[in-house]
C-alpha cells in the first residue's frame, strides 16, 4: 500500500486533505475498519512524516471494559468525552505513549479508536533516526513504535485531527473487504473476546498476527 493517488492542498504546503468529523462520528467500530487506507500525516517544518493505517482497534464508552472511558472522566481521558476527532494521548509503562481518535455517534459518549500501526511511506529517515532502527517493518508496528517515530507525545492530548495542521489523518485510499482481518483486542484484560481490532491481512507492518 503506499500514499499514491491521494488528494493533496494545493498551495498549501502540500498538505494531506484531512478526514472531516463526519467521518469520526460513527460508532467505533465503524471508524476502526474505516481507517484501514488512510494516512496518518504529521508535518515537521518543510517535511512531512505519512504512513498508510494498516491496523486500528476500536473501544467503546464507559460500558466497555477495555476501554478508559470505564474509568469515568479524568484530567488525562477528557477528550473521550469531548466531539468526534480529537486525539486522545496517554502515556503506557510511564514512557512510551499511544495515539487513540475520538470516534462516536456524538459528543460525550466516550469512545475512541487506537491507531495500531502504520506502513511508513514518507518521511522515513526521520522515524529510523528517532527509532534507531532501519528494518522498516519496525518502525511503526505497534502504538508506542508509532508514537515514537513520528514524534507524538501528551502535547497532542485533545488535539483536533481534523484541521489538517501538524498532525492529522488524512484521506487514503479504501481496503476492500478482502484483505481486511478482524481479530480480538491486543493486550487487554477485560472484554478480550470482542472482536473490535481491523488489520490489512497482507501488510508486513501489522503489530502482529
Amino acid at each position: 500500500m503506499t500514499a499514491k493517488g491521494t488528494e493533496r492542498r494545493g498551495g498549501d504546503l502540500g498538505r494531506y486533505r484531512p478526514l472531516p468529523r463526519v467521518f469520526y462520528e460513527r460508532p467505533s467500530v465503524v471508524v476502526a475498519r474505516e481507517l484501514l487506507g488512510k494516512l496518518l500525516v504529521k508535518e515537521e517544518g518543510g517535511a512531512l512524516l505519512v504512513g498508510v493505517i494498516v491496523e486500528a482497534e476500536a473501544y467503546g464508552g464507559p460500558e466497555d471494559p477495555a476501554s478508559h472511558a470505564a474509568r469515568g472522566r479524568t484530567k488525562y481521558n477528557w477528550p473521550l468525552w469531548r466531539e468526534p476527532g480529537l486525539a486522545y494521548v496517554y502515556r503506557i509503562y510511564g514512557v512510551h505513549f499511544c495515539l487513540n481518535v475520538v470516534a462516536a455517534e456524538r459528543r460525550g459518549l466516550g469512545s475512541a479508536v487506537l491507531i495500531r500501526a502504520v506502513e511508513p511511506v514518507e518521511g522515513v529517515e526521520v522515524m529510523r533516526a528517532r527509532r534507531g532502527v532501519n528494518d522498516p517493518r519496525l518502525l511503526t508496528s505497534g502504538p508506542a513504535r508509532l508514537t515514537e517515530a513520528y514524534g507524538i507525545d501528551l502535547s497532542f492530548n485533545g488535539w483536533d485531527l481534523t484541521e489538517g495542521r501538524v498532525l492529522y489523518i488524512a484521506r487514503g485510499a479504501d481496503v476492500p473487504d478482502s484483505r481486511v482481518a478482524a481479530s480480538t483486542r491486543v493486550g487487554v484484560t477485560k472484554a478480550r473476546e470482542a472482536p473490535w481490532r481491523f488489520y490489512v491481512r497482507d501488510s508486513p507492518y501489522v503489530s502482529r498476527r
